[in-house]
């Protein structure tokens, strides 16, 4: 039996997923136009944070419209095993977050409402969203599944007083300043024979934090991931990315190898307030570094530096988010139509975009919360040197087998062997062979 494309590419997005079988079935989307089911993502620390920042919104839009919203705020750990699980067996929430990233991949089942013309001019018409925005809704060349809510990007932070004592009176404009920048901030500050003191801190265990850095570094590079939707992982620039990464803390020993075992980011924060690291490399932050005990006084903020060797390009980070997108298994689409255009309104996007320090990907949403130098710079970035993730149904597979390889080759460089271009080369090639084989 011939197997469909749409199959082939539900499949392939099942498969990055641990045991979707093993999660619990959702509850049926309700047939009362005057009550919604809502999946929200976490996006502060905890649940109940989210929950508490979300329910007097919600709460607004049951006042002016009359509908009630059933939330429910799911860690992004579990989030997308829900909504596989919602999408193939045809129940679920009326509408859910999704990373932006998977953005593609669910759109392939099928599952999602398109936002044509018509259903975009509902909320407001395409042009008061950021264009990169606008391109994390889906696949290239089709009609998006899914509208941006929050944006992130990634910047540069830097400690303000390891800055001063190492004589370093700016932040490093190109990458090659940066790993100079580093190394004058990697000490022994005891004297003991060891370094106690690094130029930059890395979450090494994270594979999802491993792409986005293979990503960008390849992208500045020149690097193109996908052709059409044909894998090729395996580009010199791609491979001069990764290592670029891995230098860090292999030769150029401006990391401590016990990053590699950093499984989350509270351990590099931890270090950058209590200045055993003096930068970070880390997606738009907020108020994050004020549960340290850190102001304005304490870091600064700068753009990501830029590539200047042979065939770059300005790219200083992905965009990263999260989207809004309505299930075709709703029996209230006009009443999911009215909540996503009031969660893209300008006064709500304000509102918890400041709560959750990420930047309104819409362009009318202004206020105090985004004329910091940290906004203002995230927001440069976005318009002009933020690219998105590849659009493509296999990007999820990508992630995963790229993220996993890079983060084993930070353990190896950790203890010394670091990998060489050959052998990074090598498994690009075979990821790329897997993807293509729809493995």
């Amino acid at each position: 039996m011939r197997t469909s494309s749409r199959t082939c590419a539900m499949a392939a997005a099942i498969a990055v997923v641990a045991a979707v079988a093993g999660c619990q079935d959702s509850e049926s989307a309700n047939s009362n136009p005057k009550v919604l089911t809502y999946w929200a993502s976490q996006q502060s620390p905890s649940v109940e944070r989210d929950k508490e920042i979300l329910k007097p919104e919600l709460r607004k839009f049951t006042e002016r419209t009359g509908i009630r919203v059933n939330l429910e705020v799911i860690p992004f750990t579990d989030l997308l095993n829900r909504i596989l699980t919602a999408t193939t067996s045809g129940k679920g929430p009326d509408l859910i977050n999704l990373g932006n990233s998977w953005s593609p991949s669910l759109q392939a089942t099928g599952a999602l409402v398109e936002w044509d013309d018509a259903l975009m001019a509902k909320i407001g018409g395409e042009d008061r969203f950021t264009p990169v925005s606008l391109q994390t809704g889906g696949a290239e060349g089709t009609t998006p599944t899914s509208v941006p809510l929050y944006s992130k990007v990634y910047q540069l932070y830097y400690n303000k007083k390891l800055f001063e004592q190492a004589g370093i009176t700016k932040p490093p404009a190109t990458w090659k300043d940066f790993a100079v920048t580093a190394k004058k901030l990697t000490k022994d500050t005891d004297n003991d024979g060891r370094t106690d003191q690094w130029g930059l801190g890395v979450r090494g265990q994270a594979s999802t934090i491993a792409v986005h850095y293979a990503y960008i570094l390849g992208s500045a590079r020149g690097a193109e991931y996908f052709s059409g939707n044909r894998p090729a992982f395996d580009s010199d620039a791609a491979v001069e990315g990764i290592e670029q990464y891995l230098s860090w803390m292999g030769k150029d020993k401006i990391v401590n190898p016990s990053d590699a075992e950093n499984a989350d980011w509270a351990d590099v924060y931890e270090a950058f307030a209590e200045d055993r690291i003096g930068m970070m490399l880390v997606q738009t932050l907020g108020r994050t570094l004020q549960d340290y005990d850190l102001t304005a006084e304490d870091y600064g903020v700068a753009p990501m530096p830029v590539n200047t060797g042979p065939g770059s390009k300005d790219v200083a980070s992905f965009l990263g988010g999260t989207n809004a997108a309505i299930l075709k298994s709703t029996d209230n689409m006009d009443g999911a139509t009215e909540l996503i255009k009031f969660l893209t309104s300008p006064q709500e996007q304000v509102t918890l975009n400041a709560a959750y320090g990420t930047i309104p990907p819409v362009k009318d949403a202004k206020g105090k919360a985004f004329e910091t130098t940290e906004a203002k710079i995230a927001r440069q970035t976005m318009a002009s040197r933020a690219i998105p993730l590849p659009r493509v149904p296999q990007e999820t597979q990508f992630e995963t087998l790229i993220g996993n390889d890079v983060v084993n080759w930070l353990a190896d460089t950790a203890t010394g062997k670091q990998p060489t271009a050959k052998q990074i080369s090598s498994a690009l090639s075979d990821a790329s062979a897997k993807v293509s084989a729809g493995g």
